[in-house]
């Protein structure tokens, strides 16, 4: 491995805070952790910038820091894409074997996932990823591996993933500003499920759901392909507002509240429990039963776990979800959530954190690192897979040529 390649960075623009993870590939293949920058989020809503100023300067703190821990210099990203404009659908394509033997090679492969991608897509969109899931090899399907095959008609199942290009591009012209390039983009359920679902659960049938500050995205996966991706408008801030308008407190002092004392469920919550809340304008604080805060964020909680499972039904999984609901994100943190989450769907639920790194591993045991490590873990695995080209690397003096910035996986 070229030595400009030994480290990756991943970075994730959230609406609440600013992450940046620095991994090193270590002599023996493995990824450690060595820095670390969090910055609060600015100019960012929903996934979608709206001040390209703010953003920037609030990606430019969380890279300084994550400098700082790491003792490097870094000069490349790859950045976590997320929010409503991203949209997905599934597609097919069919080819002819080519060849005199009609065995199949990659050529043949990318030929079909060439005409499965050849969809026609509205204007101002671009495709973010093109994820094969199986093939059929004449009448033989749920082929996972068709290379050296032998068949005659070729077809593939794929996962498209498109996104607004004016989102895309303002996004990545905030990271520029910080001072950084883009190297790649990924799709933030993608790179969360990296982290924090096992191979087992992924070829079962399991929905990752990243819980964040203003969205809340999943991904369903199911015989260790992705089939289905979605966002809901709603996350951790409106429970945040939630407590806000309910116990009349400024915001910054609700979510301080929130991860204090908040609990989805009621019932996990001692009748005889107090907590001290902040009042407004100056007033002394009040001391209230911690009850009243979880009869405020219940219904918040039922409301996204309904919303998705209305998503996974129309869609068709509910009944594929044999690994059950894996929680993840900085929402994920809420005390009582997985419970009540057990309740609505009926199956089993977990919070997932990442997992397989070492280094600073201690410090991004959280739901709330999963997307930015899954990106530097699922660039390392696609490092390993490739052979080495110098040049790529993700921090160094020497600056990384910019690859194209809708990169295919497979």
């Amino acid at each position: 491995m070229a030595r400009t390649e030994r480290y990756v960075v991943g970075l994730d623009v959230g609406t609440a805070t600013v992450t940046v993870i620095v991994g090193e590939v270590m002599d023996d293949g493995s990824l450690d952790i060595i820095g670390i920058g969090m910055a609060e989020s600015k100019g960012i809503r929903r996934g979608v910038v709206n001040n390209v100023d703010s953003a920037a300067e609030a990606i430019k703190r969380a890279l300084d820091e994550a400098e700082l821990t790491a003792g490097v210099e870094i000069e490349n990203v790859h950045l976590a894409l997320s929010g409503a404009h991203v949209k997905a659908f599934n597609s097919r394509g069919v080819v002819a074997v080519a060849g005199r033997n009609r065995e199949i090679t990659r050529d043949d492969v990318k030929r079909a996932i060439d005409a499965a991608r050849a969809v026609a897509l509205p204007s101002g969109r671009e495709i973010l990823h093109v994820l094969p899931q199986d093939f059929v090899i004449d009448d033989q399907d749920s082929i996972a591996a068709p290379i050296g095959m032998t068949g005659s008609r070729l077809e593939v199942n794929v996962h498209v993933v498109t996104g607004s290009s004016s989102s895309m591009q303002n996004m990545i012209a905030c990271v520029n500003r910080a001072g950084v390039e883009v190297v790649e983009t990924v799709l933030e359920q993608l790179a969360a499920s990296d982290a924090v679902l096992t191979d087992d659960e992924k070829e079962l049938g399991v929905c990752l759901v990243d819980i964040g500050g203003g969205t809340t995205d999943f991904a369903v996966f199911e015989r260790g392909s992705l089939w289905h991706t979605g966002v809901l408008a709603v996350g951790g801030d409106h429970f945040t507002n939630d407590i806000a308008v309910g116990l009349r407190m400024p915001i910054p002092d609700a979510e301080k509240l929130k991860r204090r004392s908040g609990c989805a469920l009621t019932a996990l919550v001692p009748e005889d429990e107090t907590m001290e809340v902040a009042s407004i304008a100056g007033r002394r604080a009040r001391t209230m039963p911690r009850r009243v805060l979880s009869e405020i964020l219940q219904p918040r909680a039922e409301e996204i776990c309904h919303l998705l499972w209305d998503e996974i039904r129309r869609a068709g999984y509910e009944k594929s979800l044999n690994s059950g609901i894996v929680l993840t994100g900085g929402g994920a943190l809420l005390e009582g959530l997985p419970e009540i989450a057990e309740q609505i769907f009926d199956l089993p639920v977990r919070r997932g954190a990442p997992d397989g790194v070492g280094g600073l591993a201690d410090h991004v045991n959280s739901p709330a690192f999963a997307t930015p490590v899954g990106v530097v873990a699922r660039t390392h695995r696609n490092m390993q897979a490739e052979p080495a080209r110098t040049g790529a690397g993700a921090i160094g003096r020497i600056t990384g040529r910019l690859r194209t910035l809708f990169k295919e996986f497979f």
